[in-house]
Parts: structure tokens; C-alpha cells; sequence
């Protein structure tokens, strides 16, 4: 428990005191020992904390366990917590849908509350599982690059720590984790990859696996940062709905299609709707050009070529 109480006092010590912080936590180990961790350490600072627990609803009793969760919050010093149930839409497989319906409700309730941060209890281990899942779809840099330790409110303290670390901490402060039947259900592919792909590798290339995949998330997220930065700048300087075609097909190409998304993404299309394709269509009509016409995007969004420019228009305009 040292090893995660330490690193949870790092992340909390950016605090003022009198912050108000939520910890989230579904019962598992991970997220267990966390929230024994933030308990330990946010009354030295005098942080109040929030322990919130979602009910997806996605499984039988789900209601109970959400009730343990509370139970143990308050065992461990956290008197103010709160169940926060979901209804979670499936429309893109349910992991996907639960995880945007949980992070929906936990803005929602930073916002209500006023909080400065929302500790979650990811560790190395869903590092490494994460950077595989971004191999497997071809997404590119930023998705390799996988979790990182603070996205705007969000912090992961534990990304450093093994889940076998967070399993023996519950262990030493007698927490008893629940095991989520769907952390060993083959029908998800994070389930697959912990539990097939990761051994496989583990004994084909040797011990260490997970530890790399995590340092090169690590790595990849300072280019991803970097290039993302570059382009951001580039495009400030640009008229968003004409680009001007000599200058951006100057540019790399990573820092080119980073603009191509961001232009994209300004004239209207949803946030993220943008796919790999989508974007080697729009680079064609950069370094390619033979007279293609109009590309259709999502959000209504046009793009054509027109007199050494990338018109970009929503179809209502």
C-alpha cells in the first residue's frame, strides 16, 4: 500500500486545501485500494473527498454491489458518497457505451459539486491492455499512446502500479475486492487481451511485457502531444473552411492531418467521428489530387477542392 498511497499523496498535494475531490470506484481491487489511499492521504491535506460508485445497471443485483461500495466508503472514512445510476445506450458495442455513460454522469456530478479532480484507478496493467486495443485498430499515435496520468479533472494516480500491487494492498488493509464477471468475460475484447494476448506475449518474448507496452504508451504520448501542439498552431494561423493547399501540403503529414481533422471538427462534424479513411480521403485531395469530388463527412460536413483550396462547408450553409 506504501507504493499506491504514495503516488495518490503526489497527485493530491496539487490540491488547496478545502478542494473538494471525487474518488471513483466500482468495488474491484483497483479502485479499492485508491480510494483506501485517497482516504489516507486527503485528510492530512484537508481535501474533502466524494465516493462515488456507478450503477450501469448492466448486470443482475448490480444495486447491491453499488450498496457494498458505499458500505466500504464509509469504512474507510468517507462519509460522503453517493450511487450514481446509468442508463447506458448501446449503440457501440457495451463497453464502449458504458464507458461514455459513466463519464457522462461522473462530469455531470463534478460540475454539480464543484470538484477539482476525479481520481480513477487505472494501473499499469490496463495501460498496457489499452495500448494494444489502439495497436488492433490502426488509430494512430494518440491512441497508442493510451491513458493519460491527468486529462482535465480526470487523474490516474496508479498508472505506474501493477494490478498485482493493488490486489496485495487490499490484501494488507483486509479490503475485500469484488470480481466483476465481466473482467473475465471472452466476449470483450479487453477481456481477450488481458487474459490471452498478454500471457501469449509474456511467454513468446519474454517477462516485462505489459511494463514496456506502458513505458511506450508513455513515449508515444509525448509525440502525440507534441505534434497535436504543432498543428494547433499552424491551424490558429489558417481560414478553417478554406485551407490553403500549397501551405499544408508543406507540412508532415502527421501535423497535416491533424489539421485536416481540426478543420474538420470546426466545421461541425461531432468530436472523435472522424475515421483513419476519412482521413487518408482528405489527404488525397491534398497530395493526390486528379480531380476528385466532394467528400461527404459526418456532421454534414463537405469538402472539395476548389482553385488550389480545401473548401469546407456543412450542408445547411
Amino acid at each position: 500500500m506504501v507504493a499506491i498511497r504514495t503516488a495518490v499523496r503526489t497527485e493530491l498535494e496539487k490540491c488547496s486545501a478545502g478542494d473538494k475531490v471525487i474518488v471513483a470506484s466500482s468495488g474491484g481491487a483497483d479502485s479499492l485500494a485508491l480510494s483506501f489511499a485517497v482516504a489516507k492521504e486527503a485528510s492530512k491535506l484537508a481535501l474533502q473527498v466524494v465516493g462515488v460508485t456507478i450503477d450501469h445497471q448492466l448486470q443482475a443485483n448490480s444495486s447491491d454491489q453499488a450498496s457494498r461500495v458505499l458500505k466500504q466508503f464509509e469504512t474507510m472514512g468517507i462519509s460522503d458518497s453517493e450511487v450514481v445510476t446509468v442508463q447506458v445506450d448501446v449503440t457501440d458495442g457495451i463497453e464502449a457505451s458504458a464507458r461514455r455513460a459513466r463519464y457522462e454522469a461522473l462530469d455531470s456530478i463534478a460540475q454539480k459539486l464543484g470538484v477539482v479532480k476525479i481520481l480513477l484507478g487505472h494501473t499499469r496493467d490496463d495501460q498496457a491492455e489499452s495500448v494494444l486495443l489502439g495497436l488492433a485498430r490502426g488509430s494512430g499515435t494518440r491512441s497508442l499512446s493510451a491513458m493519460a496520468t491527468q486529462n482535465g479533472i480526470y487523474v490516474r494516480p496508479l498508472l505506474a502500479i501493477t494490478r498485482e500491487q493493488t490486489l496485495s494492498a487490499c490484501a494488507e488493509e483486509n479490503l475485500e475486492p469484488w470480481i466483476d464477471p465481466h473482467n473475465s468475460d471472452p466476449q470483450f475484447k479487453r477481456v481477450r487481451v488481458r487474459m490471452q494476448a498478454l500471457p501469449v506475449l509474456e511467454e513468446t518474448i519474454g517477462p516485462g511485457i505489459s511494463a514496456s507496452l506502458a513505458r511506450s504508451a508513455g513515449l508515444l504520448r509525448d509525440d502525440a502531444d507534441a505534434l497535436d501542439d504543432w498543428a494547433e498552431k499552424v491551424f490558429a494561423t489558417l481560414d478553417a473552411q478554406s485551407l490553403d493547399i500549397d501551405l499544408i501540403s508543406q507540412l508532415p503529414r502527421a501535423v497535416r492531418s491533424r489539421i485536416l481533422r481540426l478543420a474538420v471538427y470546426a466545421s461541425g462534424a461531432p468530436l472523435g467521428s472522424l475515421t483513419a479513411e476519412q482521413v487518408s480521403v482528405l489527404e488525397a485531395l491534398v497530395t493526390s489530387w486528379s480531380g476528385q469530388g466532394e467528400v461527404s463527412l459526418p456532421g454534414g460536413v463537405k469538402v472539395r477542392r476548389i482553385s488550389g483550396r480545401l473548401s469546407l462547408l456543412q450542408s445547411d450553409q
